[in-house]
């Protein structure tokens, strides 16, 4: 590659060296092979509750949580395991959440998927999509209040931006110029019903109108992309800008959960998807930019499975719960 390409690189002119897009690859992949791990294990019948997987969706999740500072406090859902471990949550940590054991970040006392990290800024998912967004708002303002630099960054789907409570906390958020970014991960189905049919505009995007405040569309799968805009909402609400909506296009390669086949879903839709994984479309930019080699790529893999499986066995050691705990951490003492 010459000097003049290198200046017109994508990654370039978002400020990510080679290193960070490396990073990005590894957790991106690390999600993949982690949520296969676990549905294997679902299938043998070792975990108990459903499976969610965010196949097709990692590089929105992994490349908007690294585009965060440390101080900042995110709120991510089922689909965004990968903002989890960007974050810092251990892979071993989190297979003893799904295995129900004590060395889960819950201590083994909650279901697999209502975990969060408040230590590094992780807030635990709601099963009532949409009520993060009041929560992170009031994130917000609380640390608007006590002096802090901190921006909340909040997630939802597309069905779930149709709630009340997502529009109650962009409302709020907007009026009061808070430091919240909210992301729309449209993938194209809210359980089983396409986006056509249960919303009548073009782009979630544009319901940032109707609360005063930007909203940005971009491509989900493209992790520079979403690290460059997700960047500079970061920046604007920590400018003092208030709020921005964004929206990230991508899609759901699999069902709902791991009991639902996804019948519904059109086999050339599915198709036409795989053609824009994220994870082979990061490889790809550091195959042809010449970022790394094969041997470092296979490096990585090796790591990877090396974590998943030396985090496999940790987690199958680390104790159930005692039930005398069951009520610590809910009521103060």
């Amino acid at each position: 590659m010459t000097s003049t390409d290198m200046r017109q690189a994508p990654h370039l002119d978002a400020g990510l060296t080679p290193e960070d897009l490396r990073t990005m690859y590894y957790y991106m992949s690390l999600t993949r092979a982690l949520e296969e791990r676990v549905r294997s294990l679902y299938l043998q019948g070792k975990l108990v509750g459903g499976v969610y997987t965010s196949r097709g969706q990692e590089g929105t999740a992994v490349a908007s949580a690294y585009a965060m500072q440390p101080q900042d406090v995110c709120a991510p859902l089922i689909r965004d395991l990968g903002a989890t471990m960007t974050r810092g949550v251990p892979p071993r940590a989190v297979l003893a959440q799904w295995l129900g054991r004590v060395g889960g970040p819950t201590g083994g006392r909650d279901t697999n998927l209502h975990f969060g990290d408040m230590g590094r800024g992780i807030l635990a998912p709601i099963s009532m999509l949409g009520a993060t967004i009041p929560l992170c708002a009031g994130v917000a303002l609380a640390a608007r209040q006590c002096g802090r630099d901190s921006v909340a960054l909040a997630y939802v789907g597309d069905g779930g931006s149709n709630t009340g409570d997502f529009h109650e906390g962009m409302n709020f958020a907007a009026a009061l110029r808070l430091p919240l970014v909210v992301i729309v991960e449209n993938n194209g189905y809210a359980y089983s019903t396409p986006v056509s049919q249960h919303v009548a505009i073009e782009s979630f995007a544009d319901r940032a109108v109707a609360y005063g405040v930007p909203g940005w569309s971009m491509d989900g799968n493209d992790v520079i992309e979403v690290y460059r805009l997700t960047r500079d909402a970061l920046e604007r609400a920590r400018r003092g800008d208030g709020p921005t909506l964004l929206e990230a296009r991508t899609f759901r390669m699999r069902g709902h959960a791991e009991h639902d086949d996804a019948s519904y879903v059109p086999k050339e839709l599915v198709a036409a998807w795989a053609q824009r994984d994220p994870i082979h479309r990061l490889a790809h930019y550091l195959d042809e930019h010449g970022l790394w080699t094969p041997d470092d790529q296979r490096t990585m893999e090796d790591r990877i499975k090396r974590d998943i499986d030396e985090s496999l066995e940790w987690a199958v050691a680390s104790p159930m719960p005692d039930g005398v705990t069951q009520t610590a951490d809910i009521y103060a003492e």
